[in-house]
């Protein structure tokens, strides 16, 4: 273990003396995953019978620094892991199915309300064993994971591309929102699932909760008059003031009401019979004086 390591350490200088951007994976102690999605990664990993005897060999590697560079992008990661001799790994992880990514967003919907809990972790439980169950959870099948790497082990796991596997675990604990990126879907998705499902309908106000007239009365201090017509007994109307060029004698009755206004005004059949009485009498008035 420790020729290895040393073996990783020259190979990362001269990476480095290129120019090389690089990204090692860097493991203290003998744990590789300390963080929820990071464990989850690994135990995703070693549930699979097809990586059962060869995930383990990687585990040695990724431990003694062999992973010199380890990149996450949609649908890959890329990785140079040193051996003999230095050699790349490339793992294509096939993005989530749309109706797949579309039940997790269903069934996580109006729980998840957070980024921060969603990727530290920290949401209920069900609510995280949705995202990670096995099958139609967020972390890939075998079926969903092709592993290339150029050493000369004919197997399709070998420890090179398992440190690698590993690795990714330990990125996912200082970076968890890779793994999205790494399944191709937005994690905020999650978060607009909210409330998605409900029905929208136009809300009717409920009558509890209208105001009466009396009611906005109260409210604003108003006096609110009837909607069709003055109360019968409604104070009379304010006399005119002396001197205001009308003659006491002459002053009309004061209407008290509409009402009453509407039954002291004649109606059109009564004026009208008015006025042939009034052209009637000056005819007869009229002849009357060439009478005479």
């Amino acid at each position: 273990m420790a020729e290895k390591r040393r073996l990783a350490e020259r190979e990362l200088a001269k990476l480095r003396k290129r120019g090389q951007s690089i990204a090692p994976v860097t493991i203290e102690g003998r744990t590789i995953a300390k963080t929820f999605w990071g464990k989850s990664w690994c135990i995703n990993l070693e549930r699979y019978s097809d990586y059962a005897s060869r995930v383990p060999r990687g585990r040695t590697y990724v431990r003694n620094g062999s992973v010199l560079d380890l990149k996450i992008a949609r649908g890959e990661v890329a990785a140079m892991v040193a051996g003999s001799s230095l050699y790349k790994v490339r793992i294509a992880i096939a993005p989530v199915k749309a109706t797949c990514w579309k039940a997790i967003c269903r069934d996580c919907g109006g729980a998840i309300d957070s980024l921060v809990e969603l990727l530290q972790g920290r949401l209920a439980k069900g609510i995280m064993d949705r995202v990670c169950r096995e099958g139609d959870g967020l972390f890939p099948s075998p079926k969903e994971i092709k592993l290339f790497c150029s050493c000369p082990d004919g197997a399709d796991m070998c420890k090179h591309v398992a440190a690698a596997l590993y690795g990714v675990g330990a990125r996912l604990d200082e970076r968890p929102e890779l793994l999205f990126v790494l399944r191709g879907v937005d994690e905020k998705e999650l978060l607009a699932s909210a409330g998605q499902d409900l029905v929208r309908t136009k809300a009717v106000p409920d009558t509890a909760k209208l105001l009466d007239d009396g009611d906005v009365a109260a409210l604003f201090g108003l006096e609110m008059a009837e909607s069709t017509a003055f109360d019968a007994h409604a104070s009379p109307a304010p006399k005119r003031p002396r001197g205001s060029g009308t003659s006491r004698g002459n002053e009309g009755p004061v209407v008290t009401n509409v009402s009453a206004a509407k039954k002291s005004k004649p109606s059109p059949a009564a004026r009208k019979k008015s006025g042939r009485k009034a052209s009637s009498a000056s005819t007869v008035k009229g002849g009357a004086r060439r009478g005479s």
